[in-house]
């Protein structure tokens, strides 16, 4: 077996023995919570009297222990089935499926935004080290790890949404338009800028100090002195051989916060109303709906694992020093 091979296996294992503590914890943690699904619709409903109640919960299987319920919850996952949202009136995976996309592409275009924008800030601040543009970037990467995501979200609103009104303050698209291909894509992008600003403006600072710290300490190799005594110019250097290595801990910087950008996804689309799966999270927690509350955990657990994996193989791809055995 190549050490490539193996690596992968016992890197594939790692990841299932994770999703497997992660589902556990999810499950019993989640079954802390005082309430349910039946208390939210009876209370909805205006009242019911206890037989009401105890009916419900042995339609859904509430009233089985928890060992019981997890067991059943274990064998539905190998069948790749996440069960039924009874507050939506539809299956998990459906709903989450049908919310990926927007979620995808707010959290990709925050991705790309805040990766571009902060590479570029750590760049010009390590090659003008101690220079305006170095003060400039520091200053932003201050600020935008001070700012709380919320607060920029509510005063972007404030500002653009309700005083100027340039900007739309909710939703993916205008349901008042019909508009379709150029013009549904313009709409979708100028419904973006607000929540795309807000969840950006924090990672954009992240960015910015790792790739500035990342770049100085690449500086000080012997390649690039060898480079600069051949007469190579700055720019060339800087992109063609300090960049593409300081790239190492912006990848894994990228794979990292794919879970903590899901978290503040959540108030983002709350704020924002954006149809995607934070907001679909959010909800199901003040319908006590822990089916798809566990659902929406599981499918971005998984995602954050993948992502960690594949961000294992980039590695040796960026750098081929680094053996995958």
């Amino acid at each position: 077996m190549s050490g490539g091979l193996g690596y992968a296996l016992r890197r594939l294992w790692q990841g299932a023995l994770t999703m497997l503590l992660i589902v556990v914890f999810n499950f019993f943690l989640l079954r802390l919570a005082p309430g349910d699904i039946v208390d939210v619709m009876i209370g909805q409903a205006g009242g019911g009297s206890p037989e009401a109640m105890a009916a419900m919960r042995q339609q859904f299987g509430l009233d089985q222990g928890a060992l019981v319920q997890f067991l059943r919850y274990i064998g539905n996952l190998l069948q790749f089935d996440l069960g039924y949202s009874f507050s939506n009136s539809a299956p998990v995976t459906e709903l989450i499926l049908g919310r990926l996309p927007a979620s995808a592409l707010l959290m990709v275009t925050t991705l790309v935004v805040a990766g571009l924008a902060g590479t570029l800030l750590g760049t010009l601040g390590a090659v003008w080290r101690g220079r305006l543009v170095d003060r400039i970037a520091s200053a932003f990467s201050m600020i935008g790890f001070a700012v709380p995501v919320f607060w920029l979200a509510l005063m972007l609103v404030v500002v653009f949404a309700v005083q100027l009104r340039w900007l739309p303050a909710n939703g993916m698209v205008n349901l008042l338009s019909e508009a379709t291909g150029w013009r549904r894509a313009l709409d979708i992008a100028r419904h973006m800028i607000l929540p795309v600003t807000s969840l950006a403006f924090y990672y954009t600072a992240i960015y910015a100090r790792l790739s500035r710290a990342a770049l100085l300490d690449v500086a000080k190799a012997d390649y690039v002195r060898t480079a600069r005594s051949k007469g190579l110019g700055a720019t060339r250097i800087v992109l063609r051989h300090q960049l593409r290595n300081a790239l190492l801990p912006l990848v894994t910087m990228t794979g990292l916060q794919l879970g903590a950008l899901f978290s503040g996804s959540v108030v983002i689309e709350s704020i924002f109303a954006w149809p995607g799966l934070g907001r679909l999270a959010f909800d199901a927690v003040f319908a006590r709906d822990l089916t798809l509350l566990l659902g929406i955990l599981f499918f971005s657990s998984l995602l954050v694992v993948v992502m960690n994996l594949l961000t294992d193989f980039l590695y040796a791809f960026l750098d081929p020093r680094i053996e995958l055995a």
